[in-house]
């Protein structure tokens, strides 16, 4: 089964100090940027980023938090929903990746173009 990643991963963006982004881009940045406004599914993230070879088993995510296993696969969800993480179902085990071009995504969106005014 080869990885699959989320249409959510389509999302392609010009800097917003660039010009104005379009309302169904604005719409998809916002659902990414709304799944990262919890710091447990920033530290999901995280983990599975930094996890050796890039991917992580649910047990090893569900271990690393005082929560329970059900609410570890909810916040796992809406960081898939919303395109950041791709999963993949390995006998009794699923394992999860981070979606890099997403990532790289949201952080053109918030870059400055060269030459722009940026301001405090």
């Amino acid at each position: 089964m080869a990885k699959q990643v989320s249409s959510r991963a389509e999302i392609c963006c010009m800097p917003l100090a660039a010009e104005p982004i379009g309302v169904d881009q604005a719409g998809e940045v916002a659902i990414a940027f709304k799944a990262l406004s919890d710091p447990v599914r920033v530290r999901l993230l995280s983990l599975i980023a930094s996890h050796p070879g890039g991917e992580a088993y649910v047990n090893n995510l569900i271990a690393a938090f005082d929560l329970t296993g059900p609410t570890i696969s909810h916040h796992l969800r809406v960081l898939r929903e919303a395109g950041l993480i791709g999963c993949q179902r390995r006998g009794t085990w699923v394992y999860y990746w981070v979606v890099p071009t997403m990532l790289e995504r949201l952080s053109e969106v918030l870059s400055i173009p060269a030459g722009s005014r940026a301001t405090d």
